[in-house]
């Protein structure tokens, strides 16, 4: 069998199920569980901690994506920063769910919500820009997003020697 031939079918294999998997906004009852999932990953610094409060005050800006429980596996938030600029954060997916699709399915969920809202652009901050790369970012200096972007900056463990990639798409 070609390569070529085998490596579509692995990925089809890796992307089954996928296709009924469906992004939708996150409810009240399941903020405690989107705040354990963010909080793995803050506590290793890969993302900026939230609280509980936060996100229940951000609580429309998440979407998710159940298991087959109904357990949450990812969740990812669209902020709107400006008239024209939106973020995509808090993008997490439960590990052993990873490589699956799910991070693309909820950012391009974000993207198709960004565009419908009038943004131009959307921007991350990052660890892993070849991620958001394959998405149709670019990596862009953090000192050319707008100051109103930095108000979480203060929050974070890790100001003002911030390590994360700035990625950039147009709408």
């Amino acid at each position: 069998m070609p390569k070529s031939l085998r490596k579509r079918l692995a990925e089809k294999d890796s992307c089954q199920g996928l296709s009924r998997m469906e992004t939708r906004k996150a409810s009240v009852k399941e903020v405690g569980e989107i705040h354990k999932l963010l909080s793995r990953y803050a506590d290793h610094g890969l993302l900026l901690p939230r609280s509980l409060s936060e996100i229940y005050n951000h609580l429309r800006d998440y979407s998710v994506i159940d298991d087959a429980n109904g357990a949450i596996i990812a969740a990812c938030a669209l902020g709107v920063c400006w008239e024209d600029l939106g973020e995509i954060r808090s993008l997490a997916v439960v590990e052993g769910h990873q490589g699956k699709g799910l991070g693309t399915l909820l950012v391009n969920n974000c993207m198709k919500e960004a565009a419908s809202l009038g943004l131009k652009q959307i921007f991350a901050l990052t660890y892993v820009s070849d991620f958001f790369i394959k998405a149709g970012f670019r990596v862009i200096e953090k000192s050319t997003l707008p100051h109103k972007v930095w108000a979480d900056c203060l929050k974070c463990p890790k100001f003002p020697d911030c390590d994360e990639i700035a990625m950039l798409k147009d709408l």
